[in-house]
């Protein structure tokens, strides 16, 4: 995906996280999309050590809507 590409996408967060989000976009005078963008750009690292569902399960497939 190119940096301009733009996807609309919905996200949900819980009501206080949201509201601490944007009481930050309003402070640095940001979107919420950016605020998220940049948490997501410093965060991303320390997310990917965090282990898988199937490390967790030894392996073991997720089985969860397989017959959907």
């Amino acid at each position: 995906m190119s940096s301009t590409d733009k996807r609309k996408q919905s996200l949900y967060f819980p009501e206080e996280m949201l509201r601490e989000i944007q009481a930050e976009a309003v402070r640095q005078d940001r979107s919420l999309s950016w605020i998220v963008q940049q948490a997501w750009r410093i965060a991303r690292d320390e997310v990917r050590r965090f282990p898988s569902v199937n490390d967790v399960l030894g392996g073991l497939d997720d089985v969860r809507g397989r017959d959907e």
